[in-house]
């Protein structure tokens, strides 16, 4: 078995500081990467609120133009 002596210890020490390093660079990068994807997803979850709203809106205006030219029959609760 090799003898383990402190120049030993130090190299391997010296080298997980490295890897950690990496590593704490590569989270932060994810974490970036994923608040620009959230970003994303809140875009497109507003656009499609925004869309329901304007469809709805021109269901009510459609039907206002329907019940004006008399081109439906009137609900019978």
């Amino acid at each position: 078995m090799a003898e383990v002596s402190n120049e030993l210890l130090y190299e391997v020490l010296k080298n997980l500081q490295a890897h950690m390093s990496r590593f704490e660079q590569t989270h932060s990068e994810i974490k970036t990467e994923l608040q620009a994807v959230r970003g994303h997803m809140l875009a497109h979850q507003t656009d499609m609120a925004n869309l329901y709203a304007i469809s709805a809106r021109q269901e009510l205006r459609l039907e206002r133009i329907e019940r004006r030219l008399d081109l439906v029959d009137e609900p019978t609760s």
